[in-house]
């Protein structure tokens, strides 16, 4: 494959679909971008190799390991580690010193009773130069497994300030191993030199890391629109990580570096880190399904039983110095239990390195037992290592993931989903208000269908309330099928009510009933025009798939004339905080007979969410603002009521963000039906199918077809 934008679009589409497949199996995206490198690499179909394209998009690889770099700086915020800087400090030394001593005196007695025992000299040179190579981490793999868990927590803060500074430590004794070996090979460099080298590319690095972060911060400053902000932040990004290059210093540590300084400014300006976010995707799932395709499973077999001892000599070496250094800072326990997994992975910096030795001469006798070796324990901690950070996240309980839903117990992902929208899923918050009262002379009904027994007593509660408004009494009818006209007696047909009218009965109502044997929706038109109801309130089906339901809402809410309210339940149904997003001023009064009933049953906080477009301007915002402010003080005056304007550049995931600190979500339904709703889309669907908390869809009718009835009336 010689095409580079072919060759592009294979790798992402490839890496995107492995993602997806890794993400069904629980397994976190980079394990599924590095396989898809493996499968298009020499290992696999050979379409993605060094000779062919590798090298055509290694910038793709720099870019994408300053951005890495830049977004580890951004967690090592001073404010926040204040609290765990002793926790770090210990960890990060004794670990890095554990996976040296451990890797070094394992390849030694590897090497001993597989080589010959007289060329001591040789086999030291060698565990050296391996014991170095393995204090280096993957600080990639690790950051892209916490930005995508959403990992927020003291472990999460403690695992990126270690990964942060074990870079230094690894180059630091790196440096000290490469003088030690050149002494050993005939070399005098003297360990002095090779010190004050490793403290010359540290703190020179640091110095550029500096520099870049202050140029960038007074930039920012000029800079107002994100598009504007995103060039000049990462013109100046690659600037510095090509400047360090050149003079021979580390990129990450310079990366970091610039980082750090503008989380830690007054200031504390993130636009920039926000901006990149939108940026990276695209260029880490280029590099890490490349960095998979450079893997090959070959050097599996080249290690042999030195890779296999160095493999897991680092392991032992990270973890066991990580509980040490846990227990001498007197970290918690899960940080000195689990933190050590999280750093298992090992890419970039450890090829770098050995890279460093290869290019070596006085060194080249070692490469061709060193580099087969790192790269198997590269492909092997590529692989496992994410899913061991994955894990170490979990089990902390610092994922949006473990976070969860608080309603789902110990079940997490789609296990959560199915309970929480399955029959064992839907329950009702206990009614805590006095009983309401109903009217001596109900002027209509409020119609509900109930067709499953888990969301019977959840309509009944939410007709009551709507009948109190309107002061109505509710109606529960059920829909049967024609063929089985008579063969249900009456005890049996009004044994189906029971939960319904236990559930009204303890609001304080009575309840009307009527079976009717006819289609789903014919059936409840007729009855809504029979009883000349004041409101329908329906369930979506239980289960994953609601909107098959969508058929039968368009057909009912097309042939009534008054409002229908679509109830989609998911876990508990409790009204007293809701969330009311709307996209125009108008939608608000169709929604305005619903909230005023709740308002007076339940008295509940109501949140209007008001989503502009994305490019609106900020006297857009203060004038929506101001006019939805004119409307609550106008239609809900003694309502605890609160809002929010704001220009989304997703509504839906702006309304799924705000539902998880409410319970309650009510909005208006699309007025678009079939190849319309197909092309267009349906915001209140969208909702219906991805919200983990219940929601109420209005659906009103046609205002047009009210004037047109009127007239035929007159």
């Amino acid at each position: 494959m010689q095409e580079v934008t072919f060759g592009i679009a294979i790798l992402l589409a490839s890496g995107l679909l492995f993602a997806k497949l890794a993400q069904l199996v629980r397994l976190p995206s980079v394990t599924g971008f590095i396989l898809a490198g493996l499968v298009l690499g020499p290992s696999g179909l050979g379409l993605i190799t060094m000779a062919t394209m590798g090298h055509r998009l290694d910038h793709f690889t720099q870019i994408a390991l300053m951005l890495i770099a830049f977004g580890i700086g951004e967690h090592i915020e001073l404010r926040r580690l204040g609290a765990i800087a002793r926790d770090v400090g210990y960890i990060s030394v004794v670990q890095a010193l554990g996976a040296f001593v451990m890797v070094v005196a394992a390849v030694l007695c590897t090497t001993w009773l597989l080589g010959d025992p007289g060329q001591f000299r040789e086999r030291l040179v060698l565990s050296l130069l391996l014991g170095a190579v393995a204090v280096a981490t993957a600080p990639a793999a690790i950051l892209h497994v916490v930005r995508e868990q959403g990992a927020r927590g003291p472990l999460t803060a403690t695992l990126m300030a270690v990964v942060a500074v074990d870079d230094g430590i690894a180059i630091i004794i790196f440096g000290m191993a490469m003088s030690a070996a050149h002494q050993l090979v005939g070399q005098q460099a003297g360990l002095v030199h090779a010190v004050l080298a490793s403290v010359y590319e540290i703190v020179f690095s640091l110095l550029m890391g500096v520099a870049t972060g202050l140029l960038i911060d007074i930039v920012l400053h000029r800079l107002h629109r994100r598009g504007e902000m995103l060039t000049g932040g990462l013109a100046l990004l690659l600037l510095c990580g090509e400047t360090t290059r050149l003079l021979g210093l580390s990129p990450l540590l310079a990366g970091m570096m610039a980082g750090f300084v503008i989380i830690n400014r007054a200031e504390r300006d993130v636009r920039l880190f926000r901006a990149l976010n939108a940026f990276e995707p695209p260029i880490y799932v280029l590099f890490f399904t490349l960095a998979g395709a450079h893997l090959d499973l070959a050097a599996l077999r080249l290690a042999g039983w030195v890779g296999l001892v160095y493999f897991v000599a680092r392991i032992l070496g990270k973890y066991g110095g990580t509980w040490l250094g846990a227990i001498l800072s007197g970290a918690p326990a899960m940080v000195r239990n689990y933190l050590g997994l999280a750093l298992i992975p090992q890419a970039g910096v450890a090829i770098g390195l050995v890279f460093m030795i290869s290019s070596d001469p006085r060194l080249a006798a070692w490469t061709t037992i060193i580099t087969p070796v790192v790269l198997a324990g590269v492909v092997l901690s590529e692989l496992g290592g994410p899913l061991l950070v994955h894990l170490t996240l979990d089990r902390a309980g610092e994922t949006e993931e473990r976070q969860g839903h608080p309603q789902c117990g110990e079940l997490r992902g789609r296990a959560c989903d199915s309970w929480l929208r399955g029959p064992q899923g839907v329950r009702l918050a206990p009614w805590s208000r006095e009983p309401l009262h109903p009217p001596a002379h109900p002027e209509s009904v409020v119609v509900f269908g109930a067709c499953h027994a888990a969301t019977a007593r959840g309509l009944a509660r939410v007709a009551t309330i709507l009948a109190h408004h309107y002061h109505a009494l509710p109606m529960s009818v059920r829909i049967l099928d024609r063929s089985e006209r008579g063969r249900k007696s009456e005890e049996e047909l009004a044994a189906m009510f029971l939960p319904e009218i236990d559930e009204a009965r303890g609001l304080g109502y009575p309840l009307l009933t009527e079976a009717i044997h006819d289609s789903l929706a014919s059936g409840l038109v007729s009855a809504v025009e029979y009883n000349d109801a004041r409101a329908v309130v329906l369930a979506y089906p239980l289960g994953r798939n609601p909107l098959a339901f969508q058929k039968v809402l368009d057909e009912v809410a097309a042939n009534i004339l008054c409002p229908l309210v679509a109830v989609r339940f998911a876990g508990t149904l409790s009204c007293d905080r809701l969330l009311v997003p709307f996209l125009a001023a108008g939608e608000l009064d169709e929604l305005l007979p619903v909230l005023e009933a709740l308002a007076t049953a339940v008295q509940p906080e109501i949140t209007f969410l008001h989503l502009l477009h994305a490019d609106c301007s900020r006297r857009e915002i203060r004038t929506a603002g101001e006019q939805l402010r004119q409307w609550l003080d106008l239609h809900l005056v003694d309502v605890r009521t609160d809002f929010r304007v704001e220009a989304a550049e997703s509504r839906l995931e702006s309304i799924l963000d705000s539902a998880r600190t409410h319970n309650l979500v009510i909005m208006t339904a699309a007025r678009r039906r079939r190849f319309r709703r197909l092309i267009f889309g349906s915001l209140a669907n969208s909702v219906v199918h991805y919200c983990r908390f219940p929601v109420f869809v209005v659906y009103t009718p046609d205002r047009s077809r009210l004037d047109g009835m009127g007239r035929e009336g007159a």
